[in-house]
């Protein structure tokens, strides 16, 4: 350790997601006081070490891959995901945070700790949504693309200060080759899972890295290496060489200026890429660091090594040697270290950096302190030291300190950005103060391990519960559904039941919908539970091309313990154009979300996953991310919907459901004398035309056996038949009170129906007398309400039927010639409708009246058979 200054010295703590942040993506960068963090979301931080605060915060519109630098003009430039490359001025954008115009939204990530300054769209440079990393050479822009197949490493002319912020276009352009195809389908990649490294390597005199901060990908190399590796007209050129470590583990390089002159002068482009090297995993740096000591009268002082990283831990390390004959050649030498690596860097005396998630480790490539050397002067193996810091998922060298000390600036997994300062020094002191300076040294590493270790075993707790509680959830689920799968015969534990009821709402009367859900088990239905209701609508009576719709509403279950119930009222209608299209289908079911309440504890984490795997949970759940258990289907048709104002009593009448809608105006415009009456169709067919009825004939014998206890001897068949269809009606109960056999009601639409229920005697049918029967009847003055209160009656009529099939005895002798008869004139009235509509679209509108005329009376005919339902 450096004098009195502490190990590891957090600076600013920034907002994470809840696995914490994923390596590859997140960036630091120094320069001077200022340190530029991103944490991979869309924010980009400026912090001032010497006022210790941030001091600035820029929102992108996008997520930050990549971000470099350019010191001399003080530009920053920035990659987006799917966006492309923005280039901002911190001058200005420094004037711009002084004058407060910040913005303070936050992302669902991240949320800046002070005023985020929004940056604008026309600072983007280069848009293209298939840039995956770039780097600034001079006044050059080299970008890394992903192609369908294949890599391209593109060549643009960066604009000066002053200049039309667009680039003044493309310079050249050459593809990588790739030992397996990139994932995604053809024309459309997909973002990698980790992100490629571009390194710019200079010979020695270069300026091209001029103006360079640390934490930037550049770095000089000295002449005799560079030439071994990059050729005679790169050294010649003094040409700048770009290396491109792929995602598949391919090392290879491209020289900067061949691709410039590669337009002019077009020919082989594979000639211009070269290989050196296959990791044989993911690159995740690429870096150089001097591993001879300097003598006195060096002239090349430059990095004499270049080294390349796998994500799995495998280093590559390349040097200039001699071999036995006295030739100048590269040495490669591969070692391997352990991983996952999340992020590398090199610093002084031949030392590399690296951070694995349960360590951050130091190795040595120094000639002077490697114990086993091979010929070539590259150690034969190297022994990774543990600096007692884990989940670093950025790093740079800030700089370095007297006695072979380094000082490191890194950002944390859990979002804290720290500098730990290192004593690295070989040198012992003088053995009176070595037992007093050991033992300080190590109280304050095992403060420092306590601290770290305890971040640890707090991630580690907080991943583990996690897992614990989904797993819990996932379990009480899965009973839920074994209990409702288990009883789809006879009372479910957990129900839903639907009843409807009209509301007063403003400006008109509308029917709602009550789902009740009980929970009559012993689980609870806690997080990742939620009702669904789905309405759907009948095709509209007027209009048979036109589908129905469907309208879903999702209501979260909060926590429903057993014997708890919950209630929601939903509108039913009618909609705007005032019509109401019966039947309705109220379908209820229970939905999963197993997203919601296993997608956080499938986060990778610090502690237990790789986090350089994006930072997103593994794509192990359905499409549909979600279970759905049906609960109840209701059917809302025209008898439930009547309302009867005649039958309630004035005191116990609310008012403004006697009947329709009427305005307030409308009522005291008729109180003062007699006024025009509207002339719409429905009006005018309700003055001027009788109204329409239907009939159906039931065998009473049929209704008793259906009816069971509900048909007492106190009540007539009559009565107890229209008690049946009103069942679901909120007039039931004054119904059955009254004992009424016939009542008059009023649809949706405010149309008046009368229903009559009557017993009556068929002849002519049975060979041994006279059916005793119950007619029911039908009618109104809107063919419409006529139709729907039909089909309601016919739909009760043949379940009661099915349910009654397989315990009726066999029917009566019936004379099959008076059967056969009325069939056949079934028949020709079916006919006779056919032959009408076709003429009525053929005549014109004075002579179809007639046509229509007939054609009602032919439905009327239709709607009052002669056959017995027995």
């Amino acid at each position: 350790m450096a004098g009195l200054e502490p190990r590891v010295e957090y600076l600013e703590s920034f907002r994470c997601p809840l696995g914490g942040l994923a390596a590859g993506k997140p960036r630091v960068l120094c320069h001077g006081a200022e340190i530029f963090v991103s944490t991979g979301s869309e924010f980009v931080y400026v912090y001032d070490q010497e006022g210790r605060l941030l001091t600035a915060v820029y929102r992108f519109p996008g997520q930050v891959w990549h971000l470099e630098l350019w010191a001399p003009r003080r530009l920053l430039y920035v990659l987006c995901a799917q966006k492309g490359i923005y280039c901002l001025s911190l001058d200005q954008a420094s004037r711009s945070v002084n004058q407060g115009d910040g913005d303070d939204r936050g992302s669902e990530d991240s949320e800046p700790p002070c005023a985020a300054v929004p940056v604008h769209p026309d600072a983007c440079l280069l848009p293209d949504d298939t840039l995956c990393t770039f780097t600034v050479v001079d006044d050059m822009l080299v970008t890394l693309a992903q192609g369908p197949a294949r890599w391209k490493v593109q060549l643009s002319d960066c604009p000066c200060p002053g200049e039309d912020a667009r680039p003044r276009g493309q310079i050249g352009e050459v593809e990588l080759s790739t030992s397996s195809p990139l994932a995604g389908a053809p024309g459309e990649p997909t973002a990698p899972h980790i992100l490629p490294v571009l390194c710019c390597v200079c010979p020695p005199g270069s300026s091209a890295l001029q103006g360079r901060t640390r934490g930037s990908r550049g770095c000089l190399l000295e002449q005799a290496l560079f030439g071994l590796l990059f050729g005679v007209d790169a050294s010649l050129l003094e040409s700048p060489v770009i290396l491109c470590g792929l995602p598949d583990g391919q090392l290879c390089c491209v020289v900067l200026k061949t691709l410039v002159t590669s337009r002019l002068s077009p020919g082989d482009p594979k000639a211009l890429v070269k290989i050196l090297h296959h990791l044989e995993e993911p690159v995740v740096f690429i870096g150089a660091l001097k591993t001879e000591s300097l003598a006195e009268d060096a002239e090349d002082t430059h990095p004499d090594c270049l080294v390349a990283l796998g994500h799995d831990g495998r280093i590559l390390a390349i040097k200039a040697s001699w071999d036995e004959a006295g030739t100048l050649v590269p040495e490669l030498r591969e070692y391997q270290l352990p991983g996952p690596v999340l992020c590398a860097a090199c610093g002084g005396s031949g030392r590399v950096y690296h951070s694995t998630p349960s360590e951050l480790c130091v190795v040595d490539l120094a000639r002077g302190r490697a114990s086993d050397r091979g010929p070539g002067g590259l150690p034969s193996l190297l022994c990774p030291a543990g600096l007692g810091i884990c989940s670093v998922v950025t790093l740079s060298v800030s700089c370095e300190v007297p006695e072979g000390g380094a000082r490191l600036l890194a950002l944390s997994a859990r979002g804290r950005l720290m500098t730990c300062s290192l004593d690295l020094s070989s040198e012992m002191p003088c053995a009176t103060r070595a037992a007093v300076a050991d033992t300080g040294q190590k109280i304050k590493e095992l403060l420092s391990g306590i601290g770290t270790v305890s971040e640890r075993v707090s991630s580690l707790k907080k991943a583990v519960d996690q897992r614990n509680k989904a797993l819990t959830c996932l379990n009480e689920a899965m009973n839920v559904s074994c209990v409702l799968l288990a009883s789809r015969e006879g009372p479910r534990p957990i129900s839903c039941t639907t009843t409807t009821a009209w509301s007063r709402l403003q400006p008109q009367d509308v029917l709602t919908a009550t789902c009740r859900l009980e929970n009559n088990s012993g689980l609870s239905l806690d997080r990742g539970w939620a009702l669904c209701v789905q309405v759907f609508t009948s095709t509209p009576a007027s209009d048979t091309d036109v589908a129905g719709s469907a309208t879903t509403y999702t209501i979260p279950v909060d926590r429903l313990g057993p014997g708890d119930r919950r209630e929601v009222t939903l509108p039913l209608g009618p909609g705007e154009d005032g019509a109401l299209d019966l039947p309705l289908t109220v379908s209820c079911a229970l939905h999963y979300s197993l997203r919601e309440v296993v997608g956080g504890a499938l986060a990778p984490s610090e502690s237990f996953k790789d986090p350089f795997l994006d930072g997103c949970p593994p794509d192990v759940l359905p499409e549909q991310d979600g279970i759905c258990l049906p609960l109840s289907k209701h059917t809302v048709d025209m008898l439930q919907c009547l309302r009867f104002p005649g039958l309630a009593t004035p005191h116990t009448q609310p008012s403004g459901l006697l009947g329709p809608v009427s305005d307030s105006v409308d009522t005291f415009l008729g109180s003062l004398g007699p006024r025009s009456e509207p002339a719409g169709p429905a009006s005018l067919r309700a003055k001027f035309l009788p109204p329409s009825v239907a009939t159906i004939k039931v065998s009473a014998e049929l209704l008793r056996a259906a009816l069971g206890d509900s048909h007492t001897a106190g009540t007539s068949l009559g009565c107890a038949t229209l008690q049946w269809l009103l069942a679901e009606n909120t007039a039931l109960d004054v119904v059955r009170s009254r004992r009424l056999s016939s009542v008059q009601g009023v649809a949706p639409d405010g149309t008046d129906l009368h229903l009559t229920i009557r017993e009556v005697a068929v002849t002519h049918l049975c060979t041994a007398g006279p059916i005793q029967t119950v007619e029911i009847q039908v009618e109104s003055s809107s063919l419409a309400s006529l139709c729907s209160a039909h089909h309601a009656v016919i739909g009760r009529l043949q379940r009661m039927v099915v349910e009654q099939a397989a315990q009726s005895s066999s029917p009566p002798d019936l004379r099959v010639q008076y059967l056969r008869q009325i069939h056949i004139n079934h028949e020709t009235l079916l006919r006779e409708v056919q032959a009408l509509r076709d003429r009525l679209c053929t005549e014109d509108e004075a002579s179809s009246c007639g046509t229509a005329e007939r054609l009602l009376q032919v439905y009327a005919q239709l709607r009052s058979p002669s056959l017995l339902l027995l």
